[in-house]
This record gives structure tokens, C-alpha cells and sequence, in this order.
């Protein structure tokens, strides 16, 4: 089974950038689409950008403008950068393909930390 890794997370200023990354341990290419989330403490795990299999790209009102999501199926990658970070920005960022239909196809990862301070 695919598992999915997240990193590049750290401490950062606002104004500043960070890019994440998700491994993952097999083929993406069977996934339509997929995404980014992120989770405060105490908080449900918020949707914050997806990408399709075509590179269609749709994003959280909040992040549009300064996210960029990306992917690359030969190497079984899946990128977010983010610029203008701002402290609201500060959360668990996790990676995994949705289904469309509520579900998720992969067990959740760790997740990377991302900390902005004002």
C-alpha cells in the first residue's frame, strides 16, 4: 500500500516561503487527484489545495495567490509552495488523495509542521 510522507515543514516569518514535499512510496499515477490539508491543534484538518492528474489546480479562498501546488507522477511527488506566509498559516500540513466521495484513499502520514511568527 502507498504510503505517503510529508516534509520540508519549519519556523519561518511572515513574508517568508516554504516549499513542502510528499513522497510517495509507490505509483501516484492511480490517483486523480491529489492534496494538501492542514490541521491546528484542537481543529478539524482543513482542506487547502488539490491538484488533478491533468494539473487541474483548485485552492482555499484564504491561500489563493500565494500557494502553488504541484505534482510529478515519475517521481512520485507532490509539492506545495508557499509564499507570503502569514501566522494564520500555522498548522500540521498533511498530503493524501481524495476520493470525491468524502473518504480519503490513504492512511493519513505525520504530517510536517509549519510555524509562522509575526
Amino acid at each position: 500500500q502507498v504510503q505517503l510522507v510529508e516534509s520540508g515543514g519549519g519556523l519561518v516569518q511572515a513574508g517568508g516561503s516554504l516549499r513542502l514535499s510528499c513522497a510517495a512510496s509507490g505509483s501516484i499515477s492511480s490517483f486523480n487527484t491529489m492534496g494538501w490539508y492542514r490541521q491546528v491543534p484542537g481543529k478539524q484538518r482543513d482542506w487547502v489545495a488539490t491538484i488533478t492528474s491533468g494539473g487541474l489546480t483548485n485552492y482555499e479562498e484564504s491561500v489563493k495567490g500565494r500557494f502553488t501546488i504541484s505534482r510529478d507522477n515519475a517521481k512520485n511527488m507532490v509539492y506545495l509552495q508557499m509564499n507570503s506566509l502569514k501566522p494564520e498559516d500555522t498548522a500540521v500540513y498533511y498530503c493524501n488523495a481524495p476520493s470525491g466521495y468524502g473518504y480519503f484513499l490513504r492512511s493519513w502520514g505525520q504530517g510536517t509542521q509549519v510555524t509562522v511568527s509575526s
